[in-house]
């Protein structure tokens, strides 16, 4: 059995109770609509049946505020709740930093990084160019870093993989999201670049405004990707793939599965002494975070990758 370590939460961000519970195949539905996430208790019900991982179990779990740790080993029959996060080290066999605040990353990650302990990191891994060189140095180093969003792993992403080929040639992608670019334009681009086979990309440029952000990358085929993330739309993440002979249009709602899916690759990773999702992917489509924050902070120049 893997024993895993939670370090959670920022504002917002529900993995740590959604994460524990789908890891440990249990959780308290009045307890996550309590704390503010109806949704997450509504499709943990929904999915009840397939919930829990054989191979692991969370045991540890730590936030900044003990509260919100009790709270989150109340929802997923968490044992033990420590007071500082560095106890887990000798503890447990894996870590996840379920928090998507990346500027803190390097910080929370640095102490399990350093003791060995595998860990997987919510996204986007950095958004400073300092603090992507330190993970990649970390990664030169063989220590085991896993990070991704689990837009990834999402089953509609999946089908559209499989129906690629009858498009023809990708001229366009478009995609629309809501919310911000620095935490929730990861989700976008992991949706894009896992159904392209993650391509290289050779220049992004941001050429839209705060609370509606518009950022297109260009891949080294050619390709377009015009990405849309508006902080006061409703709507689900929408991808559109546009072909010489054909379109597509993948409509992504099933956070569950993803998550899931997500989760069963980590602890698969840690079984097998290394991450499955190459660290190269991770660095490009990080890289395209941070060029994307760069332009426009020089009014939307075009900056090569």
């Amino acid at each position: 059995m893997i024993r895993l370590g939670i370090l959670g939460m920022s504002v917002g961000n529900a993995h740590p109770y959604s994460w524990s519970a789908i890891i440990n195949g249990r959780f308290d539905g009045q307890e996550i609509a309590r704390v503010g996430y109806p949704a997450v208790a509504v499709y943990l019900e929904a999915n009840k049946d397939t919930l829990g991982i054989s191979a692991a179990m969370v045991t540890h779990v730590w936030c900044q505020e003990r509260e919100i740790a009790e709270s989150i080993a109340k929802s997923s029959g968490i044992a033990h709740v420590v007071d500082n996060m560095i106890e887990m080290v000798g503890q447990i066999d894996a870590v996840i930093l379920g928090r998507d605040d990346p500027e803190n990353h390097v910080q929370m990650a640095k102490p399990f990084v350093e003791a060995g302990v595998p860990i997987f990191i919510d996204k986007p891994l950095a958004c400073s160019q300092n603090d992507l060189d330190w993970f990649a140095d970390s990664i030169a180093q063989n220590r085991f870093i896993m990070s991704c969003s689990s837009m990834r792993y999402a089953n509609e992403c999946r089908i559209a993989k499989q129906e690629l080929s009858t498009l023809g040639k990708i001229e366009l992608v478009t995609a629309v999201g809501k919310k911000d670019w620095k935490k929730y334009g990861i989700h976008l681009l992991e949706a894009v670049f896992s159904v392209l086979d993650d391509p290289l990309p050779v220049s992004v440029q941001h050429i839209g405004e705060p609370d509606k952000e518009i950022v297109h990358v260009r891949l080294a085929n050619g390709t377009d990707i015009v990405l849309h993330l508006y902080q006061h739309i409703s709507g689900t993440f929408q991808v559109t793939f546009f072909g010489q002979q054909g379109w597509k249009l993948v409509d992504i709602r099933n956070s569950y599965s993803m998550f899931r899916d997500n989760m069963i690759e980590f602890v698969r990773s840690v079984q097998e002494g290394k991450p499955r999702l190459d660290f190269k992917k991770t660095h490009r489509l990080m890289q395209v975070i941070i060029g994307a924050q760069e332009s426009f902070l020089q009014g939307g120049k075009a900056i090569l990758l």
